[in-house]
């Protein structure tokens, strides 16, 4: 990054001896940048978060704020600003009250921190709330009183531990939307811990991907998405079907059911020969078997699942191999004899 970055992890490593940890994560967050921590339970993010925020002291490496180390730090000489999975909210205070709590720890006094609490609130769209109990909010109300506490005490960086979890779908999709935007409006400098990718891509700028403790990848979600760097990214990133393939440097074989199909591919640095084609089901296109099918593998739809706008149909290829397609033509079924081609290139390929 061409400028100083606002938050910056150097090589940070914390290993226990139960087992887990991080090994050497080096990260960095610009000014007003949302960045998602994302991996499977164990992978490490929760780790990481706990050494930004100072509840953990690293084994080794560097934290840097705007350039000056605070590994040596208490968490309460940060100044980060916490959203937690179950917002950690006080059942008898009001709402106003709840968001001047950390106001009123730093000693400011009340007429100024209800002042302050009240604009926090404004600015997450709750002003009209300000008065009533927190119980009597709902789910996605109660998170944004979260986000207001930790806000208004005008953080470096905002730490955020799976904050969207406890909410169902319909609101969660509606929620993350809302707290982007907040972000984005407030230029908000946040790390952002989840294991749904959904929500990953839906409010970071770029995804860190943790796997076993390492640093496997950093980028734009598309990047994670359409260039996978490894087996492992491939594998969490997205849905994919992972088949063998031989790249020559700027085209892939791939050879199922006594069917040769190559096509232009993409691969990281230094991988030639034997590797895998990362198929995602939307690079797919579902034919009917026949002559005038396109090239591709032959094979019969095991199901079909319907998902509004499209189907996901799951294909048992001839030599057994399976497919996931994703089509917005529903006449296919159970049984039926079908050509399965790729429809989008550069194909992915990662190392197998």
């Amino acid at each position: 990054m061409s400028e100083t970055p606002r938050l910056a992890l150097d090589r940070l490593a914390r290993r226990y001896d139960t087992g887990g940890g991080v090994d050497d994560v080096s990260l960095e967050v610009a000014p007003g940048e949302l960045l998602a921590l994302v991996g499977a339970s164990g992978s490490g993010k929760t780790t990481t978060l706990r050494l930004v925020a100072g509840y953990e002291k690293p084994d080794s490496g560097r934290l840097r704020l705007n350039g000056t180390s605070i590994e040596k730090l208490p968490a309460e000489k940060r100044g980060f600003g916490m959203v937690f999975q179950h917002y950690a909210l006080f059942p008898h205070l009001s709402v106003v009250q709840n968001v001047a709590f950390g106001l009123e720890a730093r000693g400011v006094k009340k007429a100024e921190r209800l002042r302050q609490a009240e604009a926090a609130l404004s600015g997450v769209g709750l002003a009209d709330k300000a008065g009533r109990p927190v119980q009597a909010l709902s789910g996605g109300e109660q998170q944004r009183v979260a986000l207001a506490r930790a806000l208004v005490i005008s953080p470096p960086v905002l730490l955020l531990d799976e904050p969207l979890s406890n909410l169902d779908p319909t609101l969660r999709r509606s929620t993350r939307d809302e707290l982007r935007a907040m972000l984005r409006r407030q230029g908000v400098t946040a790390l952002f811990v989840t294991h749904d990718q959904e929500d990953a891509f839906a409010v970071a700028d770029r995804v860190a991907f943790l796997h076993n403790g390492r640093l496997l990848q950093v980028g734009a979600p598309e990047s994670l998405y359409d260039a996978p760097a490894s087996r492992a990214v491939a594998d969490f990133i997205g849905h994919a079907s992972l088949m063998p393939a031989e790249f020559d440097g700027t085209h892939a074989t791939l050879m199922r059911a006594n069917q040769s199909v190559t096509v232009r591919a993409v691969a990281p640095a230094g991988l030639k020969g034997a590797a895998l084609a990362v198929l995602r089901p939307e690079a797919l296109c579902l034919n009917r078997a026949g002559a005038n099918a396109p090239e591709g593998w032959h094979g019969r739809v095991l199901t079909r699942r319907f998902l509004g706008g499209t189907s996901a149909y799951h294909v048992n290829l001839a030599d057994g191999f399976e497919l996931e397609v994703l089509s917005d033509d529903r006449t296919f079924n159970d049984g039926d004899a079908v050509v399965v081609s790729v429809a989008r290139t550069p194909v992915p390929l990662v190392a197998g």
